[in-house]
């Protein structure tokens, strides 16, 4: 097979030696999401090692696609965000089960197909403020963080105020640390390790990340401070290797797709949240790390942007049937363009390595929840980097944007955060006289009425 006709690397001025290691690169620093991404979704009663499988898959068909129908350096996996939307919002928050969560993500895919084939993609993305865009991101972050935060007990129920900080002091059994306290002091560690590779710019830093806080855990586990306690829900830190290098069974998720509350208006207010935040995310990662590598034209525009949406789209249909939430275009796909990838070489050597971890799952699910808190919280912080770019000297944009970013993490809920976004912005520029002067679509007037009946009637 010839690469170079395949992929046209001449033509962007790039070779296979650079782009097979911008592939490992971006691997390297986005493979966290097969350790963290089964975690999340275990909150809502799916089976670890079938998400972990369903992970694998779609990572790897999504990139692919990606690499054949545009010929970007992009690599795709289920987000995060979504997936934690999925499973603390929409299954634990609202009350729907996995399988019919599964179904919303089936349903926005389809969508997302439909929109990526025509131009009403454009007409969507284009009534969106701008300003409102970065806020679902900023919001998002916080989102991801407060969880993060929860996970490694680092942030715990407390009666006074609803949230407090774990006590080490309360941890301490008989002059020794509960197993507790020590993930916490893990989780800790973990995170000012991950910053400082973040800062050194290490490759790879947030995996990196993850392994050492694991690895303090093994050895705190062999030195007896760690006792594992599967009924306390301390589970061993050791790889299980006993059934091998087998790839778990899909069996547990594979087509469990339930569309019973396919006709009500929730699962309208659950499609649309997951296409909302997945279109843009999308949308902005592809321009972002598109602009870094000088990809954009002299509009500004995205070549073949319609064959980068279709593979995610594509990407997202097959996750739900595999069994597993939204998957989308990664923002750490910027860290392979850095390396010199250009071209769909560098998405193939990605996709080929997720294939891989396929039968590399004991490692990966042996992985707890207290390693990749730290992630979460770290990514949160670089989602919440949007917020310089909204703009907060013009009040009607910086409110709404304020009251989205804030909802999300304190009322536990992506969508929350979108509607009263949406609302708050809507009710404001009207009230004020600026809606003209904005040229609020009529998209976003039906968005608004949309998300306020739902709280009337809901």
């Amino acid at each position: 097979m010839n690469l170079d006709k395949l992929f046209h690397l001449k033509e962007h001025h790039t070779d296979v030696k650079t782009e097979v290691i911008a592939g490992i690169t971006t691997f390297m620093t986005m493979a966290y999401i097969l350790a963290v991404n089964p975690n999340i979704l275990q909150a809502s009663g799916m089976d670890r090692g079938a998400v972990f499988t369903a992970t694998a898959l779609s990572s790897f068909i999504a990139t692919c696609l990606m690499a054949l129908l545009s010929n970007y350096p992009f690599v795709l996996a289920p987000g995060m965000g979504l997936n934690a939307y999925f499973a603390y919002t929409v299954v634990l928050g609202m009350g729907y089960s996995w399988q019919q969560a599964l179904a919303a993500v089936f349903a926005e895919g389809l969508i997302f197909i439909l929109l990526s084939l025509t131009n009403v993609r454009e007409a969507i993305f284009n009534s969106i403020p701008i300003n409102l865009k970065h806020a679902v991101s900023v919001g998002i972050g916080l989102f991801i963080a407060f969880i993060g935060l929860q996970n490694a007990h680092i942030v715990v129920n407390n009666d006074s105020t609803l949230v407090g900080i774990f006590s080490f002091k309360g941890s301490v059994e008989n002059g020794t640390f509960h197993s507790l306290g020590i993930t916490v002091l893990l989780a800790l560690i973990g995170l000012l390790v991950t910053a400082i590779f973040l800062v050194k710019n290490v490759k790879g830093g947030i995996l990196w990340g993850i392994l050492i806080t694991w690895g303090l855990g093994i050895l705190c586990q062999f030195m007896g401070l760690y006792v594992p306690d599967a009924e306390l829900g301390f589970y061993s830190l050791l790889p299980d290797f006993s059934n091998g290098l087998s790839i778990p069974s899909i069996a547990p998720t594979f087509m469990k797709m339930d569309f019973s509350i396919v006709f009500s208006l929730d699962f309208f207010v659950i499609m649309f949240a997951f296409l909302f935040v997945d279109m843009f995310d999308t949308l902005g990662t592809l321009i972002g790390v598109a602009s870094k590598a000088d990809m954009l034209d002299k509009d500004g525009r995205l070549p073949k942007i319609r064959g980068a949406l279709l593979s995610d789209a594509v990407g997202t249909t097959a996750g739900a049937m595999f069994g597993t939430s939204t998957v989308t275009t990664f923002v750490e796909s910027a860290s392979g363009v850095a390396e010199g990838g250009r071209t769909g070489l560098t998405a193939v050597v990605a996709a080929i390595l997720f294939g891989l971890s396929l039968f590399l799952s004991p490692i990966f699910l042996a992985i707890p929840s207290f390693a990749t808190a730290p992630a979460l919280i770290i990514v949160g912080f670089l989602m919440l980097t949007s917020i310089t770019k909204i703009d907060f000297n013009d009040y009607t944009e910086a409110i709404p944007c304020f009251i989205a970013i804030i909802a999300m993490p304190f009322m536990y809920s992506i969508s929350e955060g979108i509607a009263m976004g949406v609302i708050s912005y809507v009710v404001i520029n009207l009230i004020t006289g600026r809606a003209k002067e904005k040229k609020i679509s009529a998209l976003m007037y039906a968005l608004a009425v949309i998300f306020v009946l739902k709280y009337i009637f809901l």
